[in-house]
């Protein structure tokens, strides 16, 4: 049984407050906040962001889901289109699918080939090094769901006319790869799991249960976050603006025929 919705509002709420002082954190140290969603279709990604930067500044806090790359992005270096998206100082980025894209989706669908497989993997952990040398503060997750979920999912998308959008021929073709997909993740995870940039895996069967747990987990990584709220003054004014600008609302018999 999942984990009761007015449970799962109880818990996030002091972890939403958490992640609203994380962001001042980051606007006033500089920070650059990288984090990857990965998962198979269906297990959460889109979820878990929006709780994450629910009550956060969108100005500050963007997320990242590209498109299929264009004719003249395929020329271009595999992470170039990525690395535009990342952060400028203070700010969050929340990657909906990342370069990762070429380790699964495209490996298993055969959007790329065997070479090009390989040559990402390798290029991957040197990537990233580069990036958390630089001090771009680095998260990695992969939201893991069974089987069973990933169809009940996928059939409650088709009956659902405002959730048809999420289902894609892809995610369809997806369902008869499934140990596919378990490979490629596999050799992922053997390959890019590194010191410098370790792989997190979350259990999101019970899909509020694993929102709670990577946020937790993300902010219990960051180092001392707290930062408090500017004091601001609100002077009272004395006066009922509204009323002065507009003048007192009265009803419609009160107001002669013209």
């Amino acid at each position: 049984m999942g984990m009761k919705r007015s449970e799962y509002e109880e818990a996030l709420e002091p972890l939403t407050s958490e992640l609203v002082s994380m962001a001042r954190w980051a606007k006033a140290t500089g920070a650059r906040i990288v984090v990857l969603f990965e998962g198979r279709d269906t297990a959460g990604k889109g979820g878990a962001i929006s709780a994450v930067r629910a009550k956060l500044n969108p100005r500050q806090c963007r997320t990242v889901a590209l498109s299929k790359p264009s004719e003249e992005e395929l020329t271009q270096w595999y992470f170039q289109r990525y690395v535009a998206h990342l952060p400028h100082a203070g700010e969050i980025v929340l990657f909906d699918r990342s370069w990762y894209n070429r380790a699964g989706v495209e490996k298993v669908m055969g959007y790329a080939s065997s070479e090009q497989v390989e040559a990402f993997l390798k290029a991957v952990p040197t990537f990233e090094k580069l990036l958390v040398k630089d001090g771009i503060l680095l998260f990695k997750y992969w939201l893991a769901t069974d089987q069973e979920q990933q169809e009940e999912r996928l059939r409650e998308r088709l009956e659902d006319p405002l959730k048809r959008w999420k289902l894609s021929p892809v995610d369809l073709a997806a369902r008869s790869k499934y140990d596919d997909y378990t490979k490629a993740r596999e050799a992922m995870l053997e390959a890019t799991h590194t010191k410098h940039a370790p792989w997190t895996l979350v259990d999101f069967n019970d899909q509020r249960r694993g929102r709670l747990t990577l946020i937790r987990d993300l902010l219990d990584r960051i180092p001392d976050t707290h930062e408090d709220p500017p004091g601001i003054e609100f002077p009272d004014l004395g006066r009922d603006p509204v009323k002065e600008s507009y003048g007192v609302l009265k009803p419609i018999a009160d107001f002669g025929s013209d």
